[in-house]
């Protein structure tokens, strides 16, 4: 695709009163573009630069420099100076421990299990600095298109959970922005392909940025955009890559210095500049210095690495983005040799070692034309223009990535939403009350693919109350999830007989963690069997607990017509049945309620019979 500058309004854009941009919001770089007429460009700015540097510095006087000046501020004043925040959006402490040692500024606990960033006084959210960096986008979307922005389509990774999309859009509201629509990253890359190439066909998006990962597989035909599947890592790119180096400089520089001066601000900075441009270099080199040199501290560290080297450290993580490829080409039933083209997105994907062992993994040549550093703002500017009410011919049909269900009584998760639907989507399941009386229900929703939900993620938990007292199984209660477009969850439950309803916008307090992620998938997988029977134990124990109380009340009901034999016949094979609960084989437990049910036949017989006397005298009464 060729991308030229915008220099003039034409006069399509003209045609607009306003301009709706698309937003790349990276961890490394961010930019905008928006659709000309029928194509989409990125914004430049006077000097022609497209990528603006998701660097936000502070100075003592409370001045915010953002992109490159910011950038180059890093190492006069690193402990105020933030780069990767996109890594923080969403999260809290725990999920960011591998982090924060490697960051020169200081990340503190804030409220909902969430972090904010220390500027001297001030406590910042992530929020609040990736909304600086937005201003900036969109102060130079405004300079070049000369009108006001007020709307865009901001992009995130495909495995950004809902508090992640939630912060972005909360980023964009802060810096001014109507966010029409968070779209998955990988998803925007296929709409510029699409557009593009005007091609059909399953396509794989391999998107590798600075800080996050993603893989998606595609089907687009006349128009329509349709993900089949979508894996992903949000704590893997070029960032990790950099780390190695800086892992690496870190343990040789602590052979002649102390551990607590390497890991100050000033030095961690000076690493992270120094392995940053070492890797940009090993792309286009077979070898590059890394180097640092600090007056204060007084540091010298000068060392010659080839790519053999370099790619010898970054293997194991390039291999987990092909483990990732593998089980996104299963998820969507389909092999590599059905992919037909290969999208390369992301700036990571420049790194020799990445394109071989995805071209060796595919089997082809992969698709190059588009510029990985640009393309997820065009697919943006696309779907802004669809939003807009432009390229009517285009639909995109995205997916949600991981299951959502409810927890049912014994501990079981019944999945209402399945990993990889497609949204928007709504499905619903019925429900019914365990004890009788029972006036309330909890609806606890929770996401994940285990079986049990003590082993899936919890959204959150509410009360549907007030329900009128009934018998056990009498109440019909009516649980919908409604999935919107950007991923956000709604869910409405309601009682057939007494009208009563609640109705909830899931918001988690915190954000998924990727090594969450990556277990409940690859767990849902090793332990799919032991799920499945432990699921089965609990719905049998479940039967059998219900079973018990039901024969307590017929035994009642019968007791002038129960013949002793048989009242002692059905107690002893009740005892029975209720030691079968306690066993762990689920066969041993059905077959305990098979007899159990054998012998309890003629009590069935006689509760209805029983039944049937009381509503023919009810009857006979009324008539009297």
């Amino acid at each position: 695709m060729a991308v030229v500058s915008i220099e003039s309004l034409t006069s399509a854009a003209k045609a607009h009163k306003e301009a709706v941009v698309g937003i790349d919001l990276g961890t490394t770089f961010s930019l905008a573009a928006w659709v000309d007429g029928e194509v989409p460009k990125v914004i430049r700015d006077e000097n022609g630069q497209v990528l603006v540097p998701s660097v936000v510095s502070f100075t003592d006087d409370n001045d915010v420099i953002v992109g490159w000046p910011a950038r180059e501020r890093g190492l006069l004043d690193p402990e105020h100076t933030v780069f990767s925040v996109k890594r923080l959006i969403g999260r809290g402490r725990e999920d960011l421990a591998r982090e924060l040692g490697l960051l020169p500024y200081q990340v503190e606990d804030a409220e909902r299990k969430l972090v904010r960033i220390k500027i001297r006084e001030n406590r910042l959210t992530p929020q609040e600095v990736s909304a600086e960096i937005l201003k900036d986008v969109k102060a130079r979307a405004e300079k070049v298109l000369n009108r006001k922005v007020t709307k865009a389509v901001i992009t995130v990774p495909a495995y950004f959970d809902d508090t992640q999309r939630q912060a972005t859009r909360d980023a964009g509201r802060i810096a001014g922005l109507d966010v029409l629509r968070i779209i998955n990253e990988p998803t925007a890359a296929a709409l510029a392909y699409g557009l593009d190439s005007k091609k059909k066909g399953i396509i794989a998006v391999y998107d590798l940025g600075g800080g996050t990962f993603d893989i998606s597989i595609l089907r687009i035909a006349k128009g329509v955009f349709q993900v089949l599947s979508t894996l992903g890592d949000t704590f893997l790119g070029g960032d990790d890559f950099d780390r190695t180096l800086m892992d690496l400089a870190s343990t040789e520089l602590k052979e002649t210095h102390p551990e607590e001066l390497i890991k100050s601000p000033v030095v961690l900075q000076a690493l992270k500049q120094a392995a940053e441009k070492t890797k940009q270099e090993l792309s286009s080199f077979e070898t590059a210095t890394l180097q640092i040199q600090l007056d204060d501290p007084k540091i010298s560290y000068v060392r010659q690495i080839s790519r053999a080297e370099f790619n010898e450290l970054i293997c194991p993580l390039v291999e987990r983005t092909i483990e990732f490829c593998k089980t996104a080409i299963s998820d969507a039933r389909l092999t590599p040799e059905r992919i037909e083209d290969i999208v390369m997105v992301g700036g990571s994907t420049r790194v020799p070692l990445v394109s071989n062992k995805v071209e060796e993994f595919f089997g082809k040549p992969l698709h190059t034309d588009l510029n990985p550093d640009e393309v997820v703002a065009l697919g943006a500017a696309v779907q802004a223009r669809i939003l807009s009410g432009g390229f009517k011919e285009m639909m995109v049909l995205d997916v949600t990535p991981l299951s959502l269900g409810i927890e049912t009584f014994g501990g079981g998760m019944s999945k209402l939403i399945m990993r990889n639907s497609s949204i928007p989507t709504r499905a619903s399941e019925q429900f019914t009350t365990y004890v009788d009386g029972q006036t309330s229900v909890d609806i606890h929703v929770l996401q994940g693919e285990r079986e049990l939900a003590e082993d899936c993620r919890s959204l959150g938990k509410w009360k549907l109350t007030d329900i009128p007292a009934m018998p056990a199984n009498a109440p019909k209660i009516t649980v919908t999830f409604i999935l919107d477009a950007n991923g956000v969850l709604k869910v409405d439950a309601s009682e057939e007989r007494s009208g009563k309803e609640l109705s909830i916008e899931v918001q988690p307090s915190s954000g998924l963690t990727e090594e969450e992620v990556e277990r409940m998938v690859r767990e849902s997988i090793e332990h799919a069997k032991s799920d499945v029977e432990n699921r089965q134990r609990i719905d049998l124990r479940n039967e059998i607990d219900s079973i018990g109380r039901a024969t307590v009340k017929a035994l009642e009901q019968t007791r002038d017509d129960c013949p002793e034999a048989l009242r002692s016949t059905v107690e002893k094979a009740l005892i029975d049945l209720l030691a079968a609960a306690e066993l762990e084989d689920i066969h041993q437990i059905q077959q305990a309620i098979d007899d159990f049910n054998e012998a309890s036949e003629p009590l069935a017989k006689l509760q209805m019979d029983a039944v049937a006397k009381t509503v023919l005298r009810e009857e006979q009464s009324a008539n009297r």
